[in-house]
């Protein structure tokens, strides 16, 4: 496979996880429309419910998923999983009940389940450990640019053709994706995989795996890192109009800002750890480093919580979420090194998974809090909190003499000559 092509292809999975992202978050948007709750007669309860639907089904097929492309291969899964989420992400405009609408958010979880373990295995068989911060950050970055672009055009649709249209457009309008992803991708990770086995002897079950004080450090921070992304994706529209009086255009503007800036700050950082990496800094230590900066700036977020100016509330929403973005491909990738490569699907499920929990939990938690304490303040202190437990987590359990089958230089001298040799 040349270069261009394998660039061209994490694109390509980057952009698949943009549409992902404005399938799902443009609910959120929805969610703060006057007409669409009216229609509805949804109080904070029933958003909770609806912002939190989706994950119910996406994050418990992430295991099952992760098997499934272990199993069947990228292309296919993700290929039958794009076809079915477009539709059904369409068909929301046609709903006419609340039940209904907790449906079709089931069924979209569905659909976009293997998505992420799809993706991760496919950059773990065809980028080298020194190229792989840049590649996830890419990729990553599309869950950023996904709201970004979610949150602008699904309030420009609503403002100009209605809810219900906006569904359409950009449900359909999507499936233009296939094509690129037929004529460029090859259905051959199975092979790479089977190599790459065979030379390293990495299989572990995953139930072993889940004995590790790691693997468990892992999935905490990665709930954590989460929970602040999904009550961003699900409540931030709605905090900027209901608590900081934000219109409904400049909502969208500076949404698609947060996600921006984070998105642009993820791409940047996994690059600038994999240039660390190649200069001869420790892989585990620069990108833990790197993950736990990206916690810390995020944690600024409750001084714009606890601030009565709207305008120091919008740059701590900005900048916390910006932040985070020094953590976001650094994470997935810190997982990779340390975890072995044959269960990759599998491992990336039950990372997705814990990282959807937290899409559960958020929009729940959020809705809970705001109703009882009748603002938004206690639900981004609670914010604070998880950012802090996913610090504790790396710090403390994201460590080296965790580490499953030996240090990560030691497996991936073999994994680098698979790939060169196929």
């Amino acid at each position: 496979m040349t270069e261009g092509r394998r660039w061209g292809i994490v694109c390509l999975l980057s952009l698949g996880m943009i549409i992902a992202y404005v399938d799902r978050s443009n609910f959120s948007i929805a969610l703060a429309n006057p007409e669409f709750k009216a229609l509805f007669h949804l109080t904070d309860h029933d958003r909770g419910l609806l912002n939190s639907a989706f994950f119910w089904s996406y994050a418990f097929l992430q295991v099952p998923a992760g098997y499934l492309v272990d199993r069947f291969g990228v292309k296919r899964p993700y290929t039958w999983a794009f076809l079915f989420w477009c539709a059904i992400s369409a068909a929301q405009g046609l709903a006419g009940s609340l039940v209904l609408l907790v449906v079709l958010r089931l069924l979209l979880g569905v659909g976009e389940a293997p998505v992420t373990p799809a993706s991760v295995r496919w950059i773990r068989y065809n980028v080298s450990e020194r190229h792989r911060g840049t590649a996830l950050g890419i990729y990553i970055a599309g869950t950023k640019f996904g709201p970004a672009v979610g949150a602008w055009a699904g309030a420009i649709l609503i403002q100009n053709y209605g809810w219900r249209w906006m569904f359409f457009l950009l449900g359909l309008g999507c499936l233009i994706w296939l094509i690129p992803w037929q004529l460029m991708v090859k259905d051959d990770d199975r092979e790479l995989a089977a190599v790459s086995a065979a030379q390293c002897g990495e299989s572990v079950p995953l139930r072993l795996l889940l004995k590790t004080p790691l693997l468990w450090g892992v999935l905490i921070g990665t709930f954590c890192y989460n929970y602040f992304v999904f009550f961003s994706m699900t409540w931030l529209p709605a905090y900027f109009v209901e608590s900081r009086g934000l219109d409904f255009g400049r909502m969208g503007v500076f949404t698609a800002f947060s996600f921006g800036g984070m998105a642009t700050v993820a791409i940047l950082a996994g690059w600038a750890a994999d240039y660390m990496i190649a200069r001869g800094a420790d892989p585990v230590n620069t990108r833990k480093g790197f993950t736990i900066a990206g916690f810390v700036v995020a944690s600024t977020e409750v001084i714009g919580a606890l601030s009565p100016s709207t305008d120091v509330a919008v740059f701590f929403a900005i900048l916390s979420l910006t932040g985070l973005g020094l953590a976001t491909a650094n994470y997935w990738a810190l997982t990779q090194t340390m975890l072995p490569a044959a269960n990759i699907g599998a491992i990336a499920g039950a990372q997705n998974m814990a990282s959807n929990l937290s899409g559960i939990v958020a929009p729940l938690v959020t809705g809970w809090l705001k109703s009882a304490s009748g603002g938004y303040t206690l639900p981004m202190q609670a914010i604070w909190f998880f950012l802090l437990t996913g610090i504790g987590s790396y710090v403390f359990l994201v460590r080296r003499k965790y580490a499953v089958h030996g240090n990560y230089e030691t497996r991936e001298r073999p994994r680098e000559g698979v790939r060169d040799r196929l």
